[in-house]
């Protein structure tokens, strides 16, 4: 579910509005908007139900109720039909009728006015009720007027895209490894060792990656060393999850939790070693990498208690990845760790791209996005088969989970503009 202000004009203005607010153009798709008197407010994809027997619509409409209420200073409500079948016989309306009278029934029950509904097919659009062949005739209307509507002009000036449909690609990369970088990944691995496991390079490794989320003007382009050691620290579980709750929820949030879950061991660990780009110092003369010891790294920054192993950062870590923590994430952090993420998962295979993936899965979950969020999935598992992060993320996509932040409007994520309010 996504959040976006806009003012309602024309149906084929609201039409155009819905594939810029998902990403993508649905297909067999039953998107749903609330409305705020005449403000379009949150906006809900799921797949149409496989069979439209009456208990199984009952049950996909009491969902559909529950996903909107989620937005509880929504008056009304509005829903449109994405579907190839039905226009050929004409038989399109009367297919899909009873599943826009359940969801009326169950918005009706909440509070929520449906004010108007459409169906859309791939070349034609119409009003689900209307059938009155004076204003409604046969097919409809061209797809064209809502390509062509003023609404999604504005949209694309505004720098949006929209797929033509989720990206569904199920096979590992078939690409070519960016040159050298399997070797600097490799490189990267063994200098890790065990230095993963000190306190002190968890915060030496997210600062790295905060380094290159927070620039200005977005994500840089990187060389190969650096990005084969984020590919690499993408490789240890513990590190890729800190990753994703740091951005989220900040570095103390992912400290306190790594240290819950028990990563950390005593005594002298190996020294961590950051690229120069990653390191923020002065690059030495040589092979342009940095060895940077952690304890005097540290040591010139004011320096944090050690957290305790208290069981809540457990639960509060648990919280960020199912949106329940914070109250509003840190979007404009984690739209640039998707944009990190695209690029590392683009220069090469294996682990490290199946982790990415996942992470940008992740990513498009929180955002509301089930349908990007499970293309990703796909592709990580195929990448990587029996990944285990990419299988428990799909499990909740595929049970209808949102996330908690998609959940409640003054959280959830806007397409342009980042932060809620």
């Amino acid at each position: 579910m996504t959040n976006e202000r806009m003012t309602i004009s024309r149906p084929e203005d609201i039409l155009g509005y819905v594939p810029h607010a998902l990403g993508l153009w649905p297909e067999e798709s039953l998107v749903a908007l609330t409305l705020h008197g005449k403000t379009l407010g949150a906006t809900l994809r799921v797949d149409l139900p496989p069979d439209s027997g009456p208990p199984r619509l009952a049950a996909f409409a009491e969902k559909i109720g529950e996903y909107l209420a989620a937005d509880p200073s929504a008056d009304g409500a509005l829903l449109v039909v994405y579907s190839g079948s039905g226009w050929g016989d004409g038989t399109v309306a009367e297919r899909h009728r009873p599943l826009l009278r359940a969801v009326e029934e169950v918005l009706d029950a909440g509070g929520l006015v449906l004010r108007d509904a459409w169906l859309v097919g791939p070349g034609h659009w119409r009003s689900a009720f209307c059938e009155d062949p004076g204003c409604c005739p046969w097919p409809g209307h061209p797809v064209e007027l809502i390509h062509d509507s003023r609404l999604n002009a504005e949209m694309v000036f505004r720098g949006s895209n929209v797929a033509t449909g989720a990206d569904d690609s199920s096979g590992p990369f078939a690409g070519q490894d960016e040159p050298g970088l399997a070797a600097e990944e490799a490189a990267a691995m063994e200098r890790l060792g065990d230095a993963w496991k000190a306190r002190t390079s968890l915060g030496l490794m997210l600062d790295g990656w905060f380094r290159v989320l927070d620039r200005e003007g977005g994500s840089p382009v990187l060389g190969t060393v650096p990005a084969a050691f984020l590919r690499a620290c993408l490789r240890i579980p513990a590190w890729r999850d800190a990753v994703a709750v740091a951005a989220a929820a900040g570095r103390e949030t992912a400290c306190a939790g790594a240290e819950a879950f028990g990563f950390f061991r005593d005594g002298i660990m190996p020294e961590l070693q950051l690229p120069v780009e990653l390191a923020g110092i002065a690059a030495p003369r040589g092979d342009g990498r940095v060895r940077a010891s952690a304890e005097a790294a540290v040591a010139a920054k004011p320096r944090p208690s050690r957290p305790s192993k208290d069981p809540a950062a457990v639960l509060r870590y648990g919280d960020v990845l199912l949106g329940l923590h914070p109250a509003v994430p840190d979007w404009k952090r984690l739209d640039a760790l998707d944009r990190l993420l695209e690029d590392l998962a683009a220069r090469g295979g294996g682990e490290a791209r199946a982790a990415a993936l996942t992470l940008r899965g992740w990513i498009q979950w929180c955002r509301g996005s089930g349908s990007s969020a499970d293309a990703l999935l796909r592709q990580a598992e195929a990448e990587e088969p029996g990944y285990r992060l990419a299988a428990l993320l799909s499990e909740l996509v595929h049970r209808g989970t949102l996330c908690g932040w998609a959940r409640n409007r003054g959280a959830a994520w806007r397409r342009f503009g980042g932060a809620a309010a």
